[in-house]
């Protein structure tokens, strides 16, 4: 499994409960692909939402999502952390 990073863009002014619900629609159906969505940060004044995952590929992480209602923007591999 990898690890990957995925941007949402345009979600101006999301709020905390907006973030929980987001991340747990994930949550929810997460298994169908194998994926594990490990964790969610927000910047609302930009609108900018980033979500952390474990996943077999960056195309089940994004099948998820769009399944969730919210289609990813950008989709990253983190091939490297310490």
């Amino acid at each position: 499994m990898s690890k990957f990073m995925d941007v949402h863009h345009g979600m101006k002014g999301i709020t905390p409960d907006q973030l929980r619900e987001a991340h747990q629609a994930d949550l929810a159906i997460e298994k169908d692909e194998k994926v594990h969505f490990e964790r969610a940060w927000a910047d609302p004044d930009s609108g900018t939402v980033y979500c952390l995952s474990e996943a077999p590929s960056a195309e089940a992480v994004q099948r998820i999502h769009e399944r969730a209602g919210h289609k990813a923007d950008e989709i990253h591999a983190v091939p490297l952390s310490i």
